[in-house]
C-alpha cells in the first residue's frame, strides 16, 4: 500500500469544488461537492443520536436503496437539524438543484451539513450554490483541497487522505476528506466523512467492509463527549480502476478492507488532532487486554477523560487520573498487574507499575508531555488484544469557542 498525497479526487473518475454561496458565512467558501464522471455504488454510516438531522434521514434512504450515486453536495455553517418538515425538503431541493444541473437523478444526489443547529437552510442561495458547483467540479488534487476547506466549520485545517494499492493486478486508489472539530464522540463524531474509490466492488461489500472498518476508526475518536446530529460517513465507488470485481470476501477484499481503514485511520487522526482549541493530539492505546471490546472501552475511556486532557494540556504527568479512567471504564482488571507509560516523539517512559508510581523523572515526563501528540501506553497484562483511540487535550480555548459559537 502507498500513501498518496490528495483527498476525494485521486480516484479516477471523481472530481470536485467548493463555492461562497453565503449560506452563513460571509467571508469564505461554504459550499463544496464531489461529483464521479459514472454511477457509484454508495455505502454510509450514521449518527446513532436519537435526533437525527434531516440531511441524514435523506442520504440513509439513499444509500439503504442501492440505487446509482453520482454527486454528495455539502454546506457549512447550518447543520439543517431540528427543522422538521421543512429540513428535509431543504434536501430535496438541493439536491433536485443539483440533480438538474448536472443531468441526473434527484434520488442520485446526496446532501450533508454541518454547523448550527435549528436554523433553516436559505432555499434560493443553496440551490444556487448546487447549480453552480455543478459547473465548477473538475479533477485534480487543487479541486479536492478546495473542496475540503469549503466544508470546515471551526475546523483550523482542512483533512485529507489517500492510499494506491494493487488489487488483482490493478492499481485502485482510495481517497477521503472530512470535517471535525468540535461535538465529537464515539459511535461517529460530529463529523463528515467522504471516502471516493475507482474500486470495482458490489454495493453489499462495500458497506459490509466500511461497518467493519468504522468501529476502530472514527467510533475511536473524542474530543469533547459531545455526539452530533449530523455524523455522516459515506463511501463511493465507481468502478474505474477496472479491477476484476470484488463479489465475495477474499484477498482482493481484504486489501480492499486494509486501504479503506488506512484512509479512515488517517482521517479520524486528523479530527482528533484538530479539535477544538487542541494543541495537542492524545492517543490512547491499549495491548495485553483480554478481549477486542475490552480494549476499545479501556481506551476510549482514557481520551473522553476530561480530568486525563487537561491533564495533558497542562503536560502534567498526573498518571492516576488515567488509572482512574480505566478504572470506570466498566471492564475487570488486575490494578497492580497493569503497566502505563507516557511516549511522544520525545521518548518513551515507564510511569507506573506493580500497583504504584514507577522511578520516572518528572522533568523528562513534562518534556514528552510537551510535544504535539502524545500517546498513554497501558498493558493490561491479560492477553492479546489491543485498541487505540484518539482525542486530544482540554483547553481554555474550547470553552471560548464554544461559549459563542451561534453569534
Amino acid at each position: 500500500m502507498e500513501i498518496i498525497a490528495g483527498g476525494v479526487t485521486a480516484a479516477k473518475g471523481f472530481m470536485a469544488a467548493g463555492t461562497a454561496a453565503g449560506i452563513k458565512y460571509r467571508d469564505r467558501k461554504d459550499m463544496a461537492m464531489v461529483r464521479s464522471q459514472v454511477p457509484c455504488r454508495a455505502a454510509g454510516v450514521f449518527t446513532r443520536n436519537v435526533v437525527k438531522a434531516a440531511p441524514v434521514i435523506w442520504d440513509r434512504e439513499i444509500v439503504s436503496q442501492k440505487g446509482p450515486v453520482y454527486a454528495v453536495v455539502v454546506n457549512a455553517g447550518i447543520a439543517n437539524a431540528c427543522t422538521g418538515q421543512q429540513g428535509y425538503e431543504a434536501c430535496s431541493a438541493t439536491a433536485a438543484a443539483a440533480a438538474g444541473a448536472l443531468g441526473v437523478g434527484e434520488r442520485e444526489v446526496l446532501v450533508c451539513s454541518t454547523g448550527v443547529i435549528g436554523m433553516q437552510l436559505p432555499l434560493d442561495r443553496i440551490s444556487e450554490g448546487a447549480k453552480e458547483l455543478a459547473g465548477l467540479v473538475r479533477c485534480g488534487q487543487e479541486a479536492g483541497l478546495e473542496a475540503a476547506e469549503s466544508i470546515m466549520t471551526t475546523d483550523t485545517v482542512p483533512k485529507e487522505a489517500a492510499v494506491r494499492v494493487k488489487i488483482g493486478g490493478k492499481t485502485v486508489t482510495v481517497g477521503g476528506m472530512c470535517k471535525g472539530s468540535g461535538m465529537i464522540h464515539p459511535d461517529m463524531c460530529t463529523m463528515l466523512a467522504f471516502v471516493t474509490t475507482d474500486a470495482d466492488i458490489s454495493a453489499e461489500l462495500l458497506q459490509e467492509a466500511l461497518s467493519c472498518v468504522v468501529v476502530d476508526t472514527f467510533n475511536m475518536v473524542s474530543v469533547d463527549g459531545d455526539t452530533s446530529t449530523n455524523d455522516t460517513l459515506l463511501v463511493l465507488a465507481n468502478g474505474c480502476a477496472q479491477n476484476e470485481p470484488i463479489r465475495e470476501k477474499n484477498a482482493d477484499y481484504e486489501a480492499f478492507a486494509a486501504a479503506l481503514s488506512q484512509v479512515c485511520t488517517a482521517l479520524a487522526k486528523k479530527i482528533a488532532g484538530d479539535g477544538e482549541g487542541a494543541t495537542a493530539l492524545f492517543e490512547a492505546k491499549v495491548t495485553g487486554a483480554d478481549t477486542k471490546e475490552h480494549a476499545r472501552t479501556l481506551a476510549k475511556s482514557v481520551i473522553t477523560s476530561s480530568l486525563t486532557k487537561a491533564a495533558i494540556f497542562g503536560h502534567d504527568a498526573n498518571w492516576g487520573r488515567i488509572l482512574c479512567a480505566l478504572g470506570y471504564a466498566g471492564v475487570s482488571f488486575d490494578p497492580e498487574k497493569i503497566e502505563l507509560y507516557l511516549e511522544s516523539g520525545a521518548g518513551s517512559i515507564l510511569i507506573y507499575r506493580n500497583g504504584s508510581a514507577a522511578d520516572y523523572s518528572e522533568e523528562e515526563a513534562t518534556k514528552i508531555l510537551s510535544c504535539p501528540e502524545v500517546t498513554a501506553r497501558v498493558d493490561m497484562k491479560m492477553g492479546s488484544e489491543e485498541a487505540t483511540a484518539w482525542g486530544c487535550d482540554l483547553t481554555y480555548d474550547y470553552v471560548k469557542i464554544n461559549a459563542d459559537y451561534r453569534s
